[in-house]
């Protein structure tokens, strides 16, 4: 789909449809939707009046113009309450206006800008929530549907005002717009992605072509170098599998002048079946998405390379499977990880927090700093917070603070557990330094302290985002399966840090 700012009148957009809106509680439109009502002779009016059209959010109402206009149809798209509006109202009603002209097999459309007049809302952002809103919205996994889909895609979204002084702030925002939703797309398909279609070898193949495409430098570690480098705790995860284990290494040079770089760690295990520790069969087909936090932080570096702000950033992606089998590892087994700390295991289905406190030491070793780590990490978030909210950890407050305020302008929720010393009792071990499981209560928060062991004195943010990785039915412009979370706000913040 072509999105792109024109200069001109809605009313003489010649286009399949237009998309106007309401606020909830208007009784008489305004702006572009009066100009339509008045040009469809007083329809829209009627239809508030009757109360079929009342403005409430995602509200859809398509009225056919009859030739009393240059396009065939009107959509009036409810915007919901006024005091309530924001970017993210923006983002759901373009998603919602589209995949309802996507059935009715409309190729090209036409929009106003949401919000940009009574919403109170900048021109420029309005564009990008469009932009981001259609193609997050619009969104579907078919690479391995045989059959035609039911319905043709939109192919040109028009985004239309009246000042032509105004369209060079629109294309920027646009622009921003498309990289920001392309980049969780491309999150959204490797994660949508069968385990037998993304090993950890797959995955070093999809950072490398990132790399390759986006001028980005890539050093993938295999087995033998993990042992030399004494990554026993990834090592252990990886031993029952005969995928070969990756470590990846994805860099973005933005600023030469700096000796600054930004750390990402994201969660690669392609599937976990819990290793001897089995999970039930039963929804055990949905562990594909265990590597959810490391494609989050592939495609970031992939929207970095795209937009070039002035930064440095690396992720690294510890990445391998982790099934049962006659070398698996088993609990009660002692791991050493790369810091020389040993692990005692208590049971092998809690291997993320195993395979990140290596790449977590990597990242020190390298000196990366801040430190975000992104982990489908655990079953006690899900249930603490459900699938609104990622879980957040640190030891510095000032970075997280940063990362919440990027994710209140991506749409994407960030609710911050404590960190409280009383908690590390929970990983004590009696026979090794630290146990990789706290048990059962405060798990989020005792598998955060367990990463804490890890990152030291780094500032540093854990992301648990093990309820909002995937979902289980369609929200707004978040389709069934993975979301695509945390990629837009990860860059949202890393732009904040460029401009600082």
């Amino acid at each position: 789909m072509e999105i792109k700012a024109v200069c001109g009148n809605i009313l003489e957009i010649s286009a399949d449809a237009i998309i106007v809106n309401l606020f909830e509680g208007v009784k008489s439109p305004g702006g572009a939707t009066k100009a339509v009502d008045e040009a469809l002779n007083g329809t829209i009016s009627r239809l508030i009046e009757k109360g079929e059209i009342k403005g409430k959010l995602k509200e859809i109402t398509m009225i056919h113009t009859l030739g009393r206009l240059a396009s065939e149809r009107v959509v009036v798209a409810g915007l919901g309450k006024q005091e309530k509006f924001d970017l993210d109202k923006i983002r759901t009603v373009t998603a919602e206006a589209c995949k309802a002209l996507r059935k009715v097999e409309a190729k090209r459309v036409a929009t106003i800008l949401h919000g940009a007049g009574v919403g109170g809302i900048a021109p420029e952002k309005s564009a990008q929530a469009i932009a981001e809103g259609s193609i997050l919205g619009l969104y579907n996994f078919r690479k391995h549907m045989t059959k035609e889909p039911e319905h043709g895609e939109i192919e040109e979204l028009l985004l239309v005002e009246r000042s032509e002084d105004k369209l060079p702030l629109l294309e920027k925002g646009i622009k921003q717009g498309i990289v920001l939703a392309e980049a969780a797309n491309f999150c959204r398909d490797l994660v949508n992605q069968p385990a037998n279609f993304m090993t950890p070898t797959h995955m070093a193949e999809a950072a490398q072509e990132v790399a390759r495409e986006w001028g980005l430098e890539i050093k993938v570690l295999e087995r033998e170098e993990m042992q030399s480098l004494g990554m026993g705790a990834l090592l252990g995860v990886a031993q029952g599998s005969q995928q070969p284990p990756k470590l990846i290494v994805l860099s973005y040079r933005g600023n030469s002048e700096s000796k600054n770089t930004l750390g990402l760690v994201g969660k690669g295990i392609t599937f976990d079946s819990g290793g001897i520790s089995i999970k039930p069969s039963e929804g055990m087909g949905e562990m594909k998405g265990d590597m959810a936090g490391g494609a989050s932080v592939i495609a970031t570096l992939r929207a970095l390379g795209e937009l070039k702000p002035k930064i440095n950033v690396t992720g690294i992606i510890p990445a391998t499977e982790n099934l049962p089998s006659g070398t698996a590892l088993k609990p009660g087994d002692i791991l050493k990880a790369m810091n020389g700390k040993t692990i005692e295991v208590i049971t092998t289905d809690a291997e993320g927090r195993l395979i990140l406190a290596d790449a977590l030491c990597y990242a020190r070793n390298l000196g990366l700093s801040p430190l975000i780590d992104i982990a489908t990490l655990t079953g006690a978030c899900h249930i603490a917070l459900g699938d609104v909210c990622t879980g957040a950890f640190t030891n510095n407050q000032e970075i997280l603070d940063k990362l919440i305020r990027a994710g209140e302008e991506a749409g994407e929720k960030i609710w911050q557990l404590p960190m409280y010393e009383e908690y590390k009792e929970q990983n004590k071990s009696d026979v090794a330094d630290i146990k990789n499981s706290g048990g059962r209560w405060g798990g989020a928060i005792t598998a955060a302290q367990f990463l804490a062991e890890f990152v030291e004195d780094t500032p540093w943010v854990h992301l648990d985002i093990a309820g909002t990785a995937m979902l289980d039915k369609e929200r707004n412009y978040l389709p069934k399966g993975a979301t695509g979370v945390p990629v837009r706000t990860l860059v949202n913040l890393i732009l904040a840090l460029s401009r600082e």
